[in-house]
């Protein structure tokens, strides 16, 4: 496929793709998927090999958030039946981020809920990165707690914080439709505080929200032109009690079509299959390796995950290994001139252009798999052993 010889040939110059392009990969059909996958594949191990870098969240405080994200169980008004609590402890977090190390995650992230930080907060969260750096010799910790002030940034990278990660989530024409509380100009300027800082930039976003193929690759493309380090693609997970709980929008292929699209989109950057790829590629899972170098073990915020061994035997069963930590997980380029998505030189392609449309003969749905949706009860803020 001739799309696909110039998007690989693209991927190892680093070379930005068109927006036409990029809506071609998520208009491929399911008959084309093996080579989509493949041709990607061939992007991802020029940068990363066949590594795969573990990441282990702890949520520091869970719910009762002030926000009315629509796609968040911890927002406003959710009547999602999850975990509630206040700070953790910075030894209660040093303990739950030991067990993900213990189960071979190479970075611990910390994230709490709410719009942003006090500098009461940032003090708390300062000392939970040292506790845990302490206990755990060359370990990365990425902070992530919305909304950052002046100064905050600078006072996490002192402490010790490797990263802050602080997601774009979805297009900027469509934000105001998920979220009013704030604005996606306010998401895009807190990842400049971070870069401004010197903390690895992470920044990603959702799909299956019921945007549209031109949504999906504006976003992409914005993400992009911020040049974070590390991209995560989260892949909506419908908690009953939250407005988008009937949005069940994707199918294992499209996710595998989605995560190609990133992956041609910036090809030297830690893609990170992150929350819902249980609920949504089921089985497909390890096929998904191919184009992401990066995954959460165990556990996430308020759902269960896999198994944490499950994980690991599938990286091992699908050929892949763990990226170890004395390994730089970046290529050298990057690496070296302090990350970023990819070269400049393309820019970001401007936003409004009309929405794509399905391709034509394009699967139904299936029926939404909400059996699949499972509460976290065990971890971060309660007695029971975690998952890692």
């Amino acid at each position: 496929m001739d799309l696909l010889n110039t998007l690989v040939d693209k991927g190892l110059r680093r070379e930005l793709p068109t927006r036409e392009e990029a809506l071609a990969v998520l208009a491929t059909s399911d008959d084309d998927l093996l080579e989509v996958v493949a041709a990607a594949g061939k992007v991802r191990r020029q940068w990363f090999g066949r590594r795969v870098k573990l990441n282990y969240l702890v949520n520091l405080k869970s719910g009762l958030c002030p926000e009315d994200c629509s796609y968040c169980s911890q927002r406003l008004g959710s009547k999602a039946e999850i975990l509630k609590y206040t700070w953790l402890k910075p030894d209660e977090a040093s303990k739950a981020a030991a067990a993900g190390v213990a189960g071979g995650a190479k970075r611990v992230c910390l994230v709490a809920s709410g719009r942003g930080p006090t500098d009461r907060d940032v003090d708390r969260v300062s000392e939970t990165i040292e506790a845990i750096k302490e206990q755990n010799e060359g370990v990365e910790v990425c902070a992530c707690l919305g909304l950052l002030s002046d100064g905050q940034a600078d006072r996490l990278r002192s402490a010790g914080a490797d990263a802050y990660n602080h997601n774009l989530n979805t297009s900027e024409g469509t934000y105001g439709d998920i979220t009013t509380t704030h604005t996606y100009a306010d998401r895009v300027e807190t990842v400049h505080q971070a870069q401004a800082a010197g903390l690895s930039a992470c920044s990603g976003l959702i799909a299956g929200m019921g945007e549209s193929d031109a949504d999906l690759v504006d976003v992409v493309f914005s993400l992009r032109e911020l040049d974070p380090d590390s991209v995560p693609v989260n892949f909506l997970i419908p908690f009953e009690g939250t407005p988008l709980a009937k949005e069940w929008n994707l199918t294992p292929q499209r996710c595998l079509r989605i995560l190609a699209m990133v992956r041609f989109v910036c090809p030297d950057v830690e893609v990170r299959l992150a929350g819902g790829r249980e609920v949504h590629l089921r089985s497909m899972q390890p096929l998904a390796l191919n184009l992401v170098n990066s995954i959460f073990l165990g556990d996430y915020l308020t759902s269960e995950g896999q198994a944490g061994q499950a994980d690991l035997d599938m990286i091992a069963d699908a050929g892949f290994e763990v990226e170890g930590a004395g390994t730089t997980t970046l290529p050298a380029h990057r690496a070296e001139s302090g990350g970023g998505c990819g070269s400049h030189d393309g820019g970001c392609a401007p936003c409004g252009e009309a929405p794509g449309e399905a391709a034509p003969g394009a699967p139904e749905v299936p029926a939404a798999r909400t059996d699949l949706v499972a509460v976290r009860r065990r971890g971060a803020g309660t007695d029971l052993a975690p998952n890692a």
